[in-house]
Parts: structure tokens; sequence; C-alpha cells
């Protein structure tokens, strides 16, 4: 240590009231009296009770060498209501659901299936490039949705339409979007299934992994300061988690007392590597705890219970206007996408377990059984009337163009500016040229966009 640092160091702490006229050794022994004295209470005096660290709060002493690990806490419990035959484990946990509503709950959790089956056939046939399922993840789409207002903020991964279903986002809008036809609102520019949507509070999907996640901190923040009352979920996988785009959210939103709902469907894989190559830890919601956020881990196949906690969840963030992670339990059962095939890394009788005895679709319907809200008669009448209404959606989105290959330079700015325009007339030129190379019959006329 430099004989002017030292020199330095002794005229601050001096001029601070740290030191008195004793001799300060070259040692460096002033800098440990600086730190000692800075750890010590407010009122100067050295606290032999509590840690006084500035980095940490209500902590206690220890005397014992001890590391902790995680099998030292135990894990954090899985919450639920029903269990997998749909009986009710604790009727104070009940919520207060109309039959009208519990019945739209399941009837869109089913739209969902039904949808998926179409949509997955339509690609292996090449009628579209690309689509995602949600089998056996539809409650957690649905029992969330089911518990916020229409003006709370969804950010989405890719694995969450019934969320815009429940919100009244048409058959129609979703097939014209993965169609990527002249009707679809993002024009076709985006993947099959990367939703968005206005009007819906549907921020649209980015294929990016995690990208959403600091983006709803930043919007949770700004709601806080101009709309308060009003919370973001935002809905993310196990695999995202481990991207450094989650942890500067958590950090973010728990430091600036954002009101976000971090949802993580944790549904076994992420792609085709399965949780114990993804983490040693205990899942997700102890990263929660770890960043200072209330979480609660729950039954992702259990309807009802992803609803109470996400209600309560929401209720928690406004009223502290605190971040809350909720890790829902669940299973994917079908590909990770078209572009994926389970059977590689997944054995027959491990999925056949999710497909036939705890799916959340089942589950919700013995209950509702239970309760003769539904039976065999009102299920059959629903499917036929909702097969037939999917499938006219999607012949006419077939009918469909493709939108006009002009527009795919409009919407970059407010006003078209002189290098956009240069872009167009360049692209407008190149297909007059050569248009019998892009099969150009399959579109909307050239520029037709300009005059719309």
């Amino acid at each position: 240590m430099s004989r002017s640092f030292i020199a330095t160091a002794k005229s601050v702490l001096s001029n601070i009231g740290v030191l008195s006229s004793k001799k300060v050794s070259r040692s460096g022994a002033c800098c440990s009296a600086f730190l000692v004295r800075c750890s010590s209470t407010k009122t100067g005096k050295a606290n032999e009770d509590k840690p006084g660290f500035a980095g940490i709060e209500n902590c206690e002493w220890s005397y014992k060498l001890d590391f902790l690990n995680a099998a030292s806490k135990g894990s954090i419990p899985v919450y639920r209501v029903l269990g997998v035959d749909g009986a009710l484990k604790n009727e104070a946990e009940l919520p207060s659901l109309s039959q009208e509503t519990i019945v739209k709950m399941y009837k869109t959790m089913v739209s969902i299936n039904q949808m998926d089956r179409v949509l997955y056939d339509s690609q292996r046939q090449g009628r579209i490039s690309f689509y995602m399922t949600s089998y056996g993840e539809e409650a957690t789409h649905v029992g969330s949705a089911a518990a916020l207002d229409m003006r709370d903020v969804v950010y989405a991964q890719y694995r969450e339409v019934g969320v815009l279903l429940w919100r009244g986002y048409t058959f129609q809008s979703a097939i014209n979007q993965c169609f990527g036809n002249s009707q679809d609102p993002g024009k076709g520019r985006q993947m099959p299934v990367h939703y968005g949507s206005p009007q819906h509070n549907f921020v649209t999907i980015s294929s990016t992994l995690a990208t959403q996640m600091p983006q709803a901190v930043g919007h949770a923040y700004a709601l806080k300061q101009k709309s308060p009352g009003t919370i973001v979920i935002c809905y993310f996988g196990e695999g995202a988690a481990s991207e450094g785009d989650a942890h500067a959210a958590f950090n973010f939103a728990t430091t600036l007392r954002c009101p976000v709902i971090f949802f993580c469907r944790n549904n076994g894989y992420a792609i085709s590597t399965p949780t114990k190559d993804q983490y040693a830890g205990d899942g997700i919601a102890s990263r929660g705890v770890g960043y200072g956020m209330p979480v609660i881990r729950v039954d992702g196949n259990d309807i009802l219970a992803i609803y109470n906690a996400t209600k309560a969840a929401k209720q928690l963030s406004v009223a502290e206007n605190v971040p809350v992670l909720i890790e829902a339990m669940t299973y994917r059962v079908g590909h990770h996408s078209t572009s994926d095939d389970w059977t590689a890394y997944r054995s027959t009788e491990e999925v056949s377990y999710w497909t036939e005895i705890d799916h959340p679709i089942y589950r919700l319907r013995k209950f509702m059984d239970e309760r003769n809200m539904w039976d065999s008669n009102s299920e059959e009448q629903f499917i036929k009337g909702l097969r037939k209404e999917i499938m006219q959606c999607f012949k006419k989105a077939e009918t469909f163009k493709k939108p006009d290959p002009l527009s795919v330079l409009g919407d970059v700015f407010s006003e078209e500016t002189k290098s956009i325009k240069l872009e167009k007339e360049k692209l407008l030129k190149h297909l007059q040229t050569h248009g019998d190379k892009y099969n150009l019959n399959q579109y909307e006329p050239l520029g037709s966009s300009e005059s719309s």
C-alpha cells in the first residue's frame, strides 16, 4: 500500500471523525478501521445483537461454521385444490366462481385442445409452416387468465393462446395469424403462433427466449406510475429461466417494486432437455426467494389452484407494489413444436400417464360431473359445434391471399422515411422484373397496401 494512499485515507478519516490522533500504520489499519465503523449502527456504536451490514437485513449472527444447502430448508410445497380424480381437497380453498364461469373455463380449455389438433395436422400436411401445441398445459392459460382483468397486460412466451381466447380473441384471428394471410394483423411478418393483440392487451410474442421478461418489468414500472391497480403478467418456461434476461428481470422487479406476476410454466422439458439437466436447485420458485419476492408453487394441472394463486398474486402485487413468482408444475404432452420429435427423448409410458390420467381437462371435467355442471350430451353437442366452427375458420383463412409484398417495409416508422421509400421502389422494380420467380399470384396485388 503506497504512502500517498495511506496519507490520503488518514486525512479523510480524520476529517469525518473516524480516527483520533492515534498513529496509522502502513499495514492498512486505516482501511479496516473504516470498514468496521461503517458496519456499525447509525448510533455509531458497534451492534453485537444483529449484523448491521448494508447488504443484508434482518439477519442473525452465527457462531458455528455451517454451509446451507437446498436440503437443509426442504422443498417448496405444491399448492392444489383438486386431486387428480377431481375431488376437492379442502372446501375452504374452493374459489367463489359461478357455474357459468367454470363451464366457460372448461370450454376454453377444450377449445385450445381442438384448435391445436386442427392446426398441428395442417402443418403436417404442409398447409402452414410451423406450429406449437399446448397439450397438457391448458389449465395454466385459462386459470391465470380468468383471475385477471382485461386491462392487465400480458407478455407471453409462445404457449399461451388460451389467454387470448379467454379474452375474446377469435379462432379466425388465431388461424389467420398462423397462415400469415392478408387478414393477419401482423401482416405475415411473424412466425405462426406468435400472436399479438393491442385490443386484448396482449403484447406480440417474440421468438427470442426470455426477452419478454425485462420488457414486462419495464411496462409494470410504468403502470405503477400511471395506472395504479393494474398489473403485468409475464409467462415463461423453466428453460427460459436459465437465460440472463430472467435474472435481470427478477432483480429489476424486486428492487424497483414493480407490480408484475412472473408465471413460470415448468412443464418438465426445455425442448429435449429435461429439468434434471437444466438446474440442480429447488425448481424455479426458490429463485424468487433469493431475489426477495413472494413465491408460490402450484399444481399446473389444477385450474382452480391456478385461479386462486393468480388472483391472490395480483392482490398482493397491487397492494404492496411487489413482483410475485408463480411456478406452475405441469407437463408438456406434445412435441415442443412441429420441428421436434419427443419420441427421441421420452418414453411412451411417461407421456401416457399425463395424457390419460393426470390431464387438466379431465380433472376439471370430473369436478364438474360430480356437481352436475356438465354431462355426456353437453360434451357431444359442444365438441360437434366447436369442430365445425374451427374448420369453417380454417377453410376461410385458406381463401385469403398473402399480404402485398411491399407491406413488408411498412409500419417501421410512424411516417415513411426517404430510405424506406427508396427500399420500396427497389423492391417493386425487382418484383416487376422477376415476379415469375415468386408466385405473386398468391399475394395481394403489388402496391395495394399503399392505398389502404
